[in-house]
């Protein structure tokens, strides 16, 4: 299987934020990119510790993101391979780009919390 930016649909556009996903096998797939200044903490509203709680592994492209956890702060930046493990929040310090696998059954969990959250959000 191979996909490239042209061929990978976009799910989500809006305030420079762009997610590219399809799904393979048991993995999620996801091009993103995201703008200087973009917290995800709003989103996983809900979830336990109101954080995001799918593991991912991916791939910084270009940029720098903190991701937080509970007891202490991880930096990624461009050309760093990471995993993320379950119980993380992210904050996007600069305009950044990510390839990034995610485990599919947790991942629509993590979704479905999200997209309420955003709507929630875009109505208020």
């Amino acid at each position: 299987m191979r996909g490239s930016r042209s061929d990978v649909p976009v799910t989500v556009e809006m305030a420079g934020v762009e997610i590219r996903e399809v799904e393979w096998g048991e993995m999620n797939v996801a091009l993103e990119q995201f703008p200087e200044g973009v917290s995800t903490e709003p989103l996983f509203k809900g979830l336990p510790d109101d954080r995001c709680q799918c593991p991912h592994w991916g791939y910084v492209l270009k940029g720098h993101i903190v991701v937080r956890y509970k007891d202490h702060d991880e930096h990624l930046r461009a050309g760093d391979v990471y995993y993320l493990s379950p119980g993380h929040t992210t904050y996007f310090e600069e305009p950044t780009e990510i390839v990034e696998f995610s485990p599919r059954g947790e991942y629509q969990k993590t979704v479905e919390v999200a997209a309420r959250n955003m709507a929630a959000m875009q109505e208020g």
